[in-house]
């Protein structure tokens, strides 16, 4: 018997959702202001946390687990778009180049130790990423795109969904398998709470990065002043 876990994920993370979007991190990028020294740790912490998303899903699939198989679309696996995205930011040897937030740290660790003691709590973490991408994804991709002033798709690939050509038919099919799914209430109730701590670890990913944003606007605000500055003093000597 169904358990309507779609309309529960929907309605049960609403305020998990709004208080991400209003982060000092997600404010900012939806305003235009993010460097690429920050969207770049963003890619880097998403680079984890993904990978070990595919990585545990994919062997729980490969076990044929009875819910969490379900759910394993590989047309949403986003590993190889953030490697081909570091690949832009940090050059060749990415791989050598990266380091883990604390934060993402977290994270991941949540992520392993559910896929080995309780799988099905998983389907809250796959909800609130990968859902979340594909439905805002185009829009931060071109704000993205304008703020670090990209000329191309380059560095932006991970809001690039090349094997879902209907985006609205895709989450369709979502919602019809999330409902599908062979659990009861009580799992369904747990699915959505693991959901709610999923945005509170993207949170706290965000919070990581708002103060790396605060520290680039600073040092950009300070050279704005003191080229003024010294504008103003060259100005004053040759008066």
């Amino acid at each position: 018997m169904s358990v309507a876990l779609a309309r529960q994920l929907r309605e049960g993370t609403k305020k998990s959702h709004t208080m991400a979007e209003n982060t000092g991190f997600v404010s900012c990028f939806l305003k235009g202001v993010v460097d690429k020294s920050t969207y770049r740790k963003l890619v880097t912490d998403l680079y984890f946390v993904y990978s070990a998303m595919e990585e545990e899903i994919g062997r729980l699939s490969n076990e044929n687990h009875p819910v969490v198989g379900a759910i394993s679309f590989p047309e949403l696996h986003r590993q190889k778009t953030l490697e081909d995205d570091l690949s832009f930011y940090y050059g060749e040897n990415w791989q050598t180049k990266l380091q883990l937030s604390p934060s993402a740290k977290v994270y991941v660790e949540r992520i392993r130790d559910i896929a080995n003691t309780t799988p099905e709590l998983l389907i809250g973490h796959h909800y609130t990423r990968y859902i979340g991408d594909l439905s805002g994804g185009q829009i931060l991709k071109k704000i993205a795109q304008k703020a670090m002033d990209l000329k191309t798709q380059d560095g932006l690939r991970f809001y690039e969904f090349a094997n879902i050509s209907d985006e609205k038919a895709f989450k369709q099919k979502y919602s019809l398998t999330l409902d599908s799914l062979p659990i009861n209430q009580a799992m369904a109730d747990s699915i959505v709470e693991e959901a709610n701590k999923a945005f509170k670890y993207n949170m706290d990913m965000f919070n990581e990065l708002e103060g790396n944003l605060i520290s680039a606007i600073g040092k950009v605000v300070f050279r704005l002043l003191t080229s003024k500055a010294r504008e103003g003093s060259t100005e004053k000597i040759s008066g």
